[in-house]
């Protein structure tokens, strides 16, 4: 079983940045592809980033293409998200999630685990 935990996430103003982190635990880091999700009030779930498992290859959604980046520090067991250049539309609950083996992850019914959220705010 795999537990994932979020942080990093506030109120900034618009053009500021943030750095999310998840901490994973309970399972070989290495083998799990990560991904961020966000999920803004009466909305869907959408994905934003995915760092997947062994080479690490990375996507992102068209909407934070050049603004945010992911990374993931396999020593230390957490997957990170860089959000630079904030927007007032940037504004959700963020999800890290964790899928086993090396999947496409832009799709949440890929994952397996899911963290419990941190709020991201952007003031314009």
């Amino acid at each position: 079983q795999v537990q994932l935990v979020e942080s990093g996430g506030g109120l900034v103003q618009a053009g500021a940045s943030l750095r999310l982190s998840c901490a994973s635990s309970g399972g070989t880091f290495t083998r799990y592809t990560m991904g961020w999700f966000r999920q803004a009030p009466e909305k869907e779930r959408e994905f934003v980033a995915v760092i997947r498992a062994t080479f690490g290859h990375t996507s992102y959604a068209d909407s934070v293409k050049g603004r945010f980046t992911i990374s993931r520090d396999n020593a230390k067991n957490t997957v990170y998200l860089q959000m630079n250049s904030l927007k007032p539309e940037d504004t959700a609950v963020y999800y890290c999630a964790a899928a086993f083996g090396a999947v496409v992850g832009n799709s949440k019914r890929e994952y397996d685990y899911w963290g419990q959220g941190t709020q991201v705010t952007v003031s314009s």
